[in-house]
């Protein structure tokens, strides 16, 4: 790989990676997310404006190119990624599916889906490659004598599993009954301790608006609200309404006020913040807005923040890509991939495109940015 002469020697990294490909990759991260010192000048003042707050367009198919891991005989079962859903309740049991069988599709090796034990037989019975876990508890099926135990046993039964995961979607089919809120809550504070990152959607949302310090400060909470979720969000947080004109700015000063965790801001254009910066994701879409495509979303969005963190640990102790935030890659990447899936079902369904439309365009889709061979 040739290195310009003049550049910073921190971007030298061929030495360091000691493959060209893995080397390539790394240099489309730092470009991608405003990493090189060496810049254009135009790349100068595009910086200048994210700093403003205005958001620039993710160069998002360099992203997908960079994080999506080269498919190896000589790996094992799980390093693929090991995806888990919370989520699951007598009322909605499509939803943690939906996220669930995403992940698959995209390319992680296991999917997990803990739920209740109603919710259970009927998730088992969509696809038999899910890992089903009957063991949330409902506040009509649970005494009030024996709370306390069953919290106990259901935080037992998700620990077992916890240090095997790479990343948890908390919410997809979750519903709002009290007491699953409250083991969902101390699973949440389980996943902190295990450093284990998180993405919320649906009802977690609904959990987090109401327990801001389940995720606030943790660097590895990926929050994907759609416009309802985030105005309760900025209700709470920000004390005012949703403006347009200032959405980037008020991204921002959201992330910020909840301690630095990553917003995916759902919408006609995917809007990203970290709280230093904004991205934003444009590119394919559908005009056909079916429920579950937030499901879809919130299980590509996990997946890729596994690999966007494996990818970068290959390069640690190297401060230019150290410094690179991999919930940011995660969004984007998960983002445009759905995106791009639900663009080319619309093309053959049109106006009686589902979410199952969608996920069985995953596949094709990340083959057409980043093929397999």
């Amino acid at each position: 790989m040739f290195v310009k002469h003049g550049m910073n020697s921190q971007f030298a990294l061929l030495g360091v990676l000691g493959s060209s490909a893995v080397f390539r990759r790394q240099q489309f991260l730092i470009r991608t997310l405003g990493g090189y010192t060496n810049q254009t000048h135009q790349n100068r003042i595009q910086q200048t404006k994210a700093m403003s707050g205005i958001a620039l367009e993710a160069d998002a198919e360099h992203i997908l190119r960079a994080i999506t891991p080269t498919l190896d005989p000589t790996k094992h079962k799980g390093q693929a990624g090991n995806i888990a859903i919370i989520g699951g309740c007598r009322e909605y049991t499509g939803a943690p599916y939906f996220a669930a069988i995403s992940a698959l599709k995209i390319g992680a090796d296991l999917s997990h889906v803990f739920c209740t034990k109603d919710a259970a037989s009927v998730i088992k019975s969509y696809s038999p490659e899910l890992i089903v876990h009957p063991v949330l508890e409902e506040s009509y099926s649970v005494r009030d004598e024996d709370k306390l135990s069953t919290l106990g046993k259901v935080l037992a039964e998700v620990d077992k599993w916890m240090e095997r995961f790479d990343c948890l979607v908390v919410g997809p089919g979750l519903g709002r009954d009290p007491f699953l809120l409250g083991c969902v809550s101390e699973i949440m504070k389980h996943a902190r301790q295990f450093n284990v990152p998180i993405v919320v959607d649906g009802d977690g949302l609904f959990l987090v608006t109401n327990s801001l310090d389940l995720v606030s400060g943790y660097p590895l909470a990926v929050l994907t609200p759609n416009i309802n979720e985030y105005k309760r969000l900025v209700q709470k947080v920000l004390n005012c309404e949703v403006t347009d004109q200032d959405a980037h700015e008020q991204l921002l000063s959201l992330a910020k006020g909840i301690g630095g965790v990553t917003i995916l801001r759902k919408g006609k254009s995917d809007l990203i913040s970290d709280s230093e910066t904004v991205k934003s994701v444009s590119i394919y879409g559908s005009p056909r807005r079916c429920g579950g495509q937030g499901d879809i979303l919130s299980g590509s969005v996990a997946v890729f923040l596994s690999w966007a963190r494996q990818r970068l640990a290959a390069a640690e102790g190297d401060s230019s890509i150290s410094k690179i935030n991999p919930t940011m890659l995660g969004c984007i990447a998960g983002s445009a991939l759905m995106r791009k899936a639900a663009s080319l079902a619309f093309q053959n369904k049109k106006r009686s495109t589902l979410t199952s439309d969608i996920i069985e365009c995953l596949g094709r889709s990340l083959e057409d940015i980043c093929p397999a061979s």
